[in-house]
């Protein structure tokens, strides 16, 4: 792919346009009440946790969020969740499972908050745990990246069922420039260290990481074709048994 395709990528998934998920949230699901708190810590404002319905089905819904104004992005880390964060994650993934209703998560995040304090609170723990217990969820899961979705903090909210991706959206196991400063020592080769790793949509879905790619326009109009799809496939994974469900989670995993 030309370099300048790969940056229209990389721009677009870091769009300013994508970095409210509050109002995402809110334009997908009408009636969305929202969670707060791990019931041990805290709360964490880079994940948005609650339930609401689509098409008279009921849904949990967890998101990341960086925020927009400058006050929002520093509360959020730039999109960047807490161990509390993902704890409060998994509570309402416990919830939607014992109530058999579906996960749908919006991810926009660079990747898991690498501060020293977070190290200490257990992040590499629960992410590990996020992605041990989505993976045996006895409810139907579905992931939709938005705009980043950089390494295990993406990946803790992300071992879905299905996953969708925006045309302009980037699934990494760590960012552009992190990557070129491990390899060259210089993070402003990250065009070309995104084309060495693949980040194009398209790429990914031919080669079994995720399942549809979403054109933009998907967003405008108040999200509404999105919240179609969204609800197109919430009513497809009903008729879905449980055994099938879990059987096809697991092969679509280790085949990696």
């Amino acid at each position: 792919m030309a370099n300048d395709e790969i940056t229209a990528i990389m721009n677009g998934a870091r769009s300013d346009s994508k970095t409210d998920m509050n109002k995402l949230v809110k334009q997908l699901f009408p009636d969305f009440f929202e969670m707060h708190g791990d019931r041990a810590t805290g709360d964490d404002a880079a994940i948005i946790a609650g339930f609401a319905t689509i098409n008279d089905r009921s849904v949990a819904v967890i998101a990341t969020n960086k925020g927009q104004e400058l006050d929002k992005r520093l509360a959020t880390n730039f999109g960047s969740p807490l161990p509390c964060g993902y704890r409060k994650a998994n509570r309402i993934m416990k919830t939607a499972a014992s109530l058999n209703i579906p996960v749908i998560t919006l991810l926009n995040t660079p990747g898991a908050y690498p501060g020293a304090d977070a190290e200490k609170s257990g992040q590499g723990q629960v992410i590990a745990q996020s992605i041990s217990e989505m993976l045996q969820l006895k409810v139907p899961l579905l992931t939709v990246i938005v705009g980043e979705a950089g390494s295990g903090g993406a990946l803790a909210l992300a071992c879905s069922d299905e996953i969708w991706m925006l045309d302009h959206s980037m699934y990494t196991v760590l960012s552009p420039e992190g990557f070129a400063s491990i390899m060259w020592k210089d993070g402003k080769l990250a065009s070309q260290a995104a084309e060495l790793m693949h980040i194009e949509p398209q790429w990914l879905k031919e080669h079994g990481v995720i399942e549809r790619v979403l054109p933009e326009d998907v967003l405008a109009q108040d999200a509404v074709k999105l919240r179609q799809l969204l609800a197109q496939k919430i009513t497809a994974f009903a008729k879905v048994s449980v055994n099938e469900l879990l059987t096809k989670r697991k092969a679509r995993f280790r085949q990696f």
